[in-house]
């Protein structure tokens, strides 16, 4: 949102100065200015007025800004995500199932269990702890024959974790 976008005016809308110095504090908070939460701009309210920016216009633009807005938050501020606690985390890789690869090429079972097994060490404190970017950067051996796992779901598992890891 670097610079400000033509909208329409309408006979009865949002305050043009109104939505003007909102997107303007938006665009500062974003470019390195002052900051800015997305709470803030969820709790603004424009008046309506004669000739002012047409009001669906206006609030698609500030739901956008809001994402922005939280994209750029520190992680531990954003909207939707808890603190992840090891407990919990500890509890739901014990509990996540795989799909068999059946015919088709998997990840090795035991390189998976034994990556899972050493983030839950971690996760305990018996063993160094796995960080999001370990889980990100976890490779694992494919078999053609023999035990293996969906790809695809262990991927997809591997990234809700690393999200989790995150949260911490």
């Amino acid at each position: 949102m670097t610079k400000s976008p033509r909208l329409p005016v309408v006979l009865r809308g949002y305050d043009r100065h109104q939505v003007d110095g909102l997107l303007r504090r938006i665009s500062q908070a974003l470019n390195g200015g002052p900051p800015m939460s997305a709470d803030e701009v969820r709790k603004t309210r424009f008046s309506i007025v004669l000739r002012g920016y047409e009001p669906l216009t206006v609030d698609r633009l500030v739901r956008e800004c809001i994402m922005e807005l939280e994209a750029k938050a520190p992680l531990a501020d954003r909207l939707g995500r808890p603190r992840a606690h090891p407990a919990w985390l500890v509890n739901w890789i014990q509990n996540a199932r795989f799909s068999g690869a059946g015919l088709r090429p998997g990840y090795d079972v035991r390189d998976v269990d034994a990556f899972l097994d050493r983030v839950i060490a971690g996760l305990r404190g018996a063993a160094p702890p796995v960080t999001a970017r370990d889980v990100r950067d976890s490779t694992f051996r494919v078999v053609r024959l023999g035990p293996g796992y969906d790809e695809q779901e262990v991927d997809r598992f591997l990234l809700q974790l690393a999200g989790a890891l995150e949260r911490r």
